[in-house]
C-alpha cells in the first residue's frame, strides 16, 4: 500500500480506537473532549474535505474549548497541508506531546519466550488463553473484554486519582468498537503491569502498556506485548501498531527489539488559556 494510503488507515484505525467522552462533526473536523485525559481524545482531527475558510473555524474550536475550560490542541499529521501548522504557529500555538507511529507485520514479531499457556480459567469461547508463563515466573493474565477491574488496574497504576476521569474513563474505554485483548500481571493480587490490544482491519493497536515504578527490568512490559501480539495473529492479525511518545527512549527500545519500526511523526499544537497553563494530560 502506498505510504499516504497506509497512513491514512492507520489513523482512522487509531482513532477508532480510543473514543472520546464527547465528539462533535464540524465542516470534517471532529472536536474531541474528555475532560483532559489524553491529548488524542482532547483535541481536533482532521477527517474530511472542509468547505469553510481555516481560519474560521480555528476561532470557533477555540471558543469551543473556552467553554470547556481546557486548552485547544489540534493534532498535526504528515497528511496535512503544511500551511495550516504554520497558520497555528502564528496564531501562538505551541508543539505538544510529539508522537512517533510505529509499525510491524507480525511475521517480524520476535516474541519472549512463552512456556505454557492455560485455557480453563474464565470459561469463554474466545479462543484466548487465561494465563500465559514467559520465563522468570512472569504470568499474563488475558481477557477478550475490557472488564471494571481491569480499568481499575489501570487506574491504580497510571495514577489517576481524579473523580470526573474516574467516572467518565470507564465509559470511553467500552465505547471502543473493536475486539480487544486486555491483559495484565499480578503479584499477590496487586496488579503491576497492563496492555491492551485493539483489532481492526487485520491490525492490532497496542494502548495502555504500564508498569508499576517497582518492576521495571524484569520484563513485564516484553510478556505483555508478546502476549498481546501471539494472541492478534491468531485471530488474524497480519500487522501491528503503537503510539509512543519521542522521548520515550525505553519504550521505543523494547518496541524495536520486538520488530517495530519507526513509520511517522505527529503532534499537537495548543494554545493555552489563561487559566488552564498547568492541564496535564496522560501519555496514552
Amino acid at each position: 500500500m502506498e505510504k499516504n494510503a497506509y497512513m491514512k488507515l492507520i489513523e482512522e484505525i487509531s482513532l477508532n480506537a480510543w473514543p472520546s467522552h464527547k465528539i462533535e462533526l464540524y465542516d470534517g473536523w471532529l472536536i474531541r473532549f474528555s475532560h483532559n485525559y489524553t491529548y488524542r481524545t482532547n483535541s481536533v482531527e482532521q477527517v474530511g474535505s472542509s468547505l469553510i475558510p481555516a481560519e474560521e473555524k480555528i476561532a470557533y474550536c477555540e471558543r469551543v474549548y473556552t467553554n470547556f475550560h481546557t486548552p485547544v490542541n489540534f493534532k498535526i499529521n504528515p497528511l496535512l497541508e503544511p500551511e495550516f501548522d504554520r497558520m497555528l504557529d502564528a496564531r501562538g500555538y505551541k508543539i505538544r506531546h510529539t508522537t512517533e507511529v510505529m509499525t510491524m507485520p507480525i511475521e517480524n514479531l520476535a516474541p519472549y519466550p512463552q512456556l505454557s499457556a492455560e485455557y480453563e480459567y474464565y470459561g469463554r469461547n474466545s479462543g484466548l488463553p487465561s494465563f500465559i508463563e514467559y520465563p522468570g515466573n512472569v504470568i499474563v493474565q488475558l481477557r477478550d473484554r475490557i472488564t471494571d477491574e481491569w480499568i481499575s488496574s489501570l487506574f491504580r497504576l497510571n495514577g489517576t486519582t481524579n473523580p470526573t476521569l474516574r467516572r467518565i474513563v470507564p465509559s470511553m474505554f467500552k465505547a471502543i468498537p473493536k475486539e480487544t485483548i486486555a491483559a495484565f500481571i499480578e503479584i499477590d493480587g496487586r496488579p503491576v503491569a497492563s496492555g491492551l490490544g485493539i483489532l481492526d482491519r487485520g491490525h492490532v493497536g497496542l494502548y495502555a502498556i504500564y508498569v508499576d515504578a517497582s518492576c521495571r527490568r524484569k520484563h513485564f512490559a516484553r510478556a505483555i506485548c508478546s502476549a498481546v501480539l501471539s494472541e492478534a495473529q491468531k485471530k488474524g492479525a497480519a500487522n501491528a501498531y503503537l503510539q509512543v511518545t519521542t522521548e520515550n527512549e525505553p519504550a521505543k527500545s523494547l518496541y524495536r527489539s520486538l520488530g517495530f519500526e519507526y513509520f511517522y511523526t505527529y503532534w499537537f499544537r495548543s494554545l493555552d488559556m489563561e487559566h488552564t497553563h498547568h492541564t496535564f494530560y496522560r501519555k496514552e
